[in-house]
């Protein structure tokens, strides 16, 4: 794509490079984000559930990842991709990063990662486990670019191979991702009799493809759907009754359920990056 516009901008400490992947990829992620970190400051974030599966291409030092399947210990990764969560997590940053960052629908992830996505359902897994030796001489080839715009290009002819000879998602599994982006509420038997299979193999199907069953996934996707609403300014008890929870109690429920934190402490900022001094502090 020759006529690829770089953006840059400075996000306090943190300089962001976006481009536009290839048309044929932009169904499935919206965007490229290069970074790099201006000071090697070590810092702390906590992860969230998202809408989109994480692929991290890591071009500095490695990070410290603390996923929500409690039966996987907290470990340092390189490149990796990080499935769909129905919990919160950690990361443990030593400073100066630098690399890209691909934020990938559930069923364009497992397209392009070629695996069944139950596999990465709240785990983390490193890139060349998933894709072999390609992940690492991608890597390389992306390290030694010249621009940003020349590490997008060989993203774009990485992804489009990968695109041609992955897996394809059944009909009905995305049909029934749709209804769920559509009405976050929906039964999951609405979703079953709307595609025409039983409750049980749409499950079944849902979560391989997907990574989390239809009802978990349904819950994720309400709780971002809240999660814009109230960063956008709008109250409590009106985002609650917008997103289909009973009341306001039960809108903090799901916060602690999904986030671990409330409403407000989210919302607020307090659970931004933060800069701590060592990182065996955070293990004290």
């Amino acid at each position: 794509m020759p006529d690829r516009t770089v953006r840059f901008s400075d996000r306090g400490g943190w300089w962001l490079a976006q481009g536009r992947p290839h048309p044929a990829l932009r169904p499935f992620l919206r965007s490229y984000d290069g970074y790099w970190e201006t000071e090697a400051v070590p810092a702390r974030m906590r992860t969230l559930p998202t809408r989109t599966t994480v692929v991290i291409i890591n071009l500095g030092p490695p990070l410290r990842l603390a996923v929500p399947d409690p039966g996987v210990r907290d470990r340092d990764y390189g490149s990796f991709a990080a499935g769909m969560h129905d919990g919160h997590g950690m990361y443990l940053s030593p400073g100066g990063q630098r690399g890209i960052q691909l934020d990938v629908t559930p069923l364009g992830a497992y397209t392009l990662l070629g695996v069944p996505m139950a596999l990465l359902a709240n785990a983390a897994v490193e890139l060349p486990d998933l894709l072999g030796r390609e992940a690492a001489a991608l890597v390389e080839r992306l390290a030694d670019a010249p621009s940003w715009d020349a590490r997008f290009g060989i993203l774009d002819g990485f992804l489009l191979r990968r695109l041609d000879a992955g897996p394809v998602p059944d009909r009905e599994v995305v049909r029934a991702w749709r209804l769920l982006n559509e009405d976050h509420t929906v039964p999951v038997a609405g979703i079953a009799a709307d595609v025409g299979w039983s409750r049980k193999h749409l499950t079944n199907r849902f979560r391989e493809q997907a990574g989390l069953p239809p009802k978990v996934m349904a819950r994720v996707l309400r709780f971002r759907h809240a999660v814009d609403l109230l960063g956008r300014g709008t109250g409590l008890a009106e985002a609650a009754s917008a997103c289909g929870y009973y009341d306001q109690a039960h809108l903090n429920r799901e916060f602690r359920a999904l986030s671990g934190c409330t409403p407000t402490e989210l919302i607020g900022g307090q659970l931004e990056q933060q800069r701590v001094s060592t990182l065996a502090e955070d293990h004290s």
